[in-house]
């Protein structure tokens, strides 16, 4: 969430940056910089009415000890006055603060000075590519055709217990799915990342917390009689684990990772781009987090940037990098790179985590801060990535390594999975 008072210092350039993501903020600038006048000023009255309401009961006191009572009961008289003054003006700075919030949580973040104009994902950029396509055979399937004739998983069963897009991971393909999450969360406790087991459902506060709400409500499952969600990412209740915190500048950098199920109601998905495991309503995916000094958080995010390179090196994955532009920034983003592998079955770039810079705007909605060795509290920076998500990851293995005998698992899942091939089974 944006600070008023940056907004008050910054307000062309906020509404030049925003236009980067199709944005005309000027008006919300004008809502917000005038209920927030209206707020200082009605805290003004309100500090004068108070100070007027003590003075006046010391008084009456006073005139009381001095035997002097009419003109006490003249003054409690106007004490009452003034007490039922300053619950009025109470209760309208409280509606004040209200509409001051509302018109603040439809802000989205300030774009960094680095993203490029665009209005959607055409308008990407590409910043890094790398590995070799492979060549496949001529027999070669698309994953959910692979993922049938293996018996790996079962999208069907997954539609009779639940519904379209919860599939059923059966025996290899179940195994391959744990070594892939347990793989994912050794390489990050490895390169410094304290592994957190964290709720599956969240409260309101939690959404709101990470910018879920109210930009994404209607992606998101709400079991209606308690008034959970459950989460679309880990990063909702890691990140919710340092609301309302201080932390002390020498805890800083924070780094924390998380596997979970991941539940997204994908409202509106349709069409060849969602078969199979493409997108689905609960996936998995291990996620990092990271808290950070300001100044470090940019260098923080190009260490993720690496740290996920590496993951997709490791499993020898052909991936590209982009840096996204404004218009298909997520709201709470400063600045995201999307990975993407390349799917050769499908012939198609599929996107396998988002690393991103929220600088303060989570915090500040949150009230995460720390004590900065000027001795101030400020707000810290945070920072999310996915490390990785399996669906895509999963199906990119299937098809790129898919020979006419059978599918080999990459050299750093054996371990983990137990197995080095899955064979082609017997007619």
């Amino acid at each position: 969430m944006l600070q008023v008072q940056l907004i008050r210092e910054h307000q062309e350039a906020y509404i030049k940056a925003l236009q980067k993501r199709g944005l005309d903020a000027k008006a919300i600038f004008d809502r917000v910089l005038s209920f927030d006048e209206k707020r200082r000023a009605t805290q003004a009255d309100l500090d004068e009415t108070l100070a007027q309401s003590n003075s006046f009961s010391k008084e009456i006191g006073i005139l009381f000890k001095n035997g002097e009572p009419k003109k006490a009961a003249l003054l409690k008289e106007k004490t009452t006055q003034l007490k039922e003054r300053s619950k009025a003006l109470q209760e309208e700075m409280n509606h004040i603060a209200q509409e001051l919030q509302q018109e603040l949580w439809t802000l989205p973040n300030i774009p960094h000075h680095s993203v490029p104009s665009g209005q959607n994902e055409q308008d990407n950029e590409v910043v890094f590519t790398e590995g070799d396509i492979p060549k496949l055979h001529e027999q070669a399937a698309p994953h959910w055709e692979l993922a049938k004739t293996y018996d790996l998983i079962d999208f069907e069963l997954g539609v009779k217990i639940s519904g379209a897009g919860f599939p059923v991971y059966k025996d290899k393909g179940a195994r391959l799915q744990r070594a892939l999450i347990t793989y994912f969360l050794d390489k990050n406790t490895a390169a410094g990342y304290t592994e957190y087991q964290v709720p599956h459902l969240v409260n309101e506060a939690s959404g709101y917390g990470t910018g879920q709400l109210p930009d994404k409500e209607g992606q998101m499952y709400l079991v209606g009689e308690d008034q959970l969600y459950l989460i679309p990412t880990a990063e909702v209740p890691v990140t919710n684990i340092f609301r309302d915190t201080l932390l002390a500048r020498k805890e800083l950098p924070v780094q924390c990772t998380s596997y979970t199920p991941c539940f997204r109601r994908e409202a509106g998905s349709y069409g060849a781009h969602v078969r199979g495991l493409n997108r689905l309503h609960q996936f998995d995916k291990v996620e990092i987090v990271r808290i950070e000094h300001p100044d470090n958080s940019y260098a923080a995010l190009d260490q993720m940037v690496e740290h996920v390179k590496g993951l997709l090196q490791d499993l020898k994955l052909p991936y590209r990098i982009l840096r996204l532009c404004g218009g298909d920034l997520g709201f709470t983003s400063a600045l995201t790179y999307d990975f993407e592998v390349f799917s050769t079955a499908q012939d198609r770039w599929l996107e396998v985590s988002s690393v991103s810079n929220f600088e303060t705007f989570q915090a500040n909605r949150l009230k995460l801060r720390f004590k900065d060795s000027d001795g101030k509290n400020k707000f810290a920076h945070t920072l999310n990535g996915s490390a990785l998500a399996l669906p895509r990851v999963l199906a990119s293995i299937l098809e790129n390594c898919q020979t006419p005998e059978g599918i080999k698992i990459p050299d750093v899942l054996v371990p983990y999975c137990g197995f080095d091939f899955i064979p082609l089974p017997k007619e």
